[in-house]
């Protein structure tokens, strides 16, 4: 309603819902709800991020806009949620980048351009536009410890961002839920992370891209997380090769992290494509502006990394490897710096709200809520 914050907001909405309780166990919000009298702010910032997005919710409740209550639980969720990521990031002025796509796309755009701008003035154009090939052929045309730095700078300065995130929404939401995470609620945390369990939108599948219940949303997200986890093992895999037994890149086509990585990134393909399209088609009323742009920044941005990993693969022994080997050194470098302040961060958010979840269900239900 006009001139309440976000999270009065959100309260308001929320204490509606408690009392018609009509979407009583669709998803793990309702019950969480069902627990509590009034919402603090520690609770918007845990439901917000335990909130999957299914919409089921939106298109079963009948006090939707134009009704005077006005709810819309997914929007309202979603703009408590972008909010959370804005506040918990570091440092502060980069968390514009939450509410402000362009901070992200330039941050993305700069550290790319600046990649490809050192290419071109330190790598040699016979280097570059040179045919490559045997062990070591990569390090011809960019040099092992150039790789390494940055990206070992990249990507532990994420993981510091994330820290510092995830340990103030635990320390933040802590009135939220009391009690310790025990192992069982940690393995069944991680159980449902894994799975995406959530994302059945309360059984049927999520009301994505419209009304009807699909899983369309699933298949794709499952694509995308699996894809990444899988060149994540093929990465890793070939540090292995690399430094234990001392075998150079590029490795042959049937060696275990060629097959993880062109696993991953057709799995990659498939699944960003499949969720933009599908996104570019969704109903917009329970939806939040901000956190579209976010998910289209990050799709677009990841799926460009896959696109010229797999190009990567495809003309490594061409002429042209060398510069298809920057270009996804660069979108790598896009992804990795943009990745605290885009859509990656819903996953640390995310899994420590169904771990708060878990802890929640593991007490005795008088001791939950306020």
């Amino acid at each position: 309603m006009p001139g309440l914050d976000i999270f009065e907001e959100a309260n308001r909405q929320l204490v509606i819902c408690n009392a018609c309780r009509y979407c009583e166990g669709y998803c793990p919000v309702f019950r969480a709800i069902e627990t509590r009298r009034d919402f603090k702010q520690g609770d918007v910032f845990y439901l917000s991020n335990l909130c999957h997005d299914c919409r089921a919710c939106y298109y079963a409740c009948m006090f939707t806009p134009p009704h005077e209550f006005a709810i819309n639980i997914p929007q309202i969720l979603a703009q408590a949620r972008v909010e959370t990521y804005r506040r918990w990031s570091w440092p502060d002025f980069l968390g514009r980048a939450f509410k402000n796509r362009s901070v992200t796309v330039t941050l993305a755009s700069s550290v790319a351009g600046l990649v490809a701008i050192l290419a071109l003035l330190f790598i040699p154009s016979e280097n570059l536009f040179a045919e490559h090939v045997g062990p070591g052929a990569f390090y011809e045309v960019v040099p092992y410890i150039a790789m390494v730095v940055g990206a070992m700078i990249l990507f532990f300065y994420g993981i510091v961002v994330w820290l510092n995130g995830g340990s103030r929404f635990w320390r933040e939401t802590s009135t939220a839920v009391s009690g310790r995470a025990g192992m069982k609620a940690m393995v069944t945390a991680m159980g449902a992370v894994l799975g995406l369990r959530y994302l059945k939108g309360g059984g049927p599948g999520c009301f994505y891209p419209d009304e009807r219940p699909s899983s369309v949303r699933r298949f794709y997200h499952s694509l995308t997380f699996w894809g990444l986890l899988s060149d994540f093992v093929a990465t890793t895999l070939a540090f292995i090769y690399q430094d234990f037994f001392h075998m150079l890149p590029p490795y042959s086509l049937t060696s275990a992290p060629v097959i993880f990585g062109t696993v991953g990134g057709v799995a990659l393909l498939i699944g960003t494509g499949g969720l933009i399209y599908f996104k570019l088609q969704s109903d917009r009323a329970p939806a939040e502006g901000a956190a579209v742009g976010m998910d289209y920044v990050f799709l677009v941005t990841l799926g460009l990394a896959a696109l010229t990993g797999m190009l990567t693969l495809i003309l490594r022994d061409t002429s042209a490897m060398g510069i298809i080997l920057v270009l996804h050194l660069a979108s790598i470098a896009a992804l990795f710096l943009s990745a605290p302040y885009g859509k990656f961060v819903h996953a640390v958010y995310r899994t420590l709200a169904i771990l708060r979840y878990e802890v929640e269900q593991s007490q005795p239900r008088e001791r939950v809520g306020h």
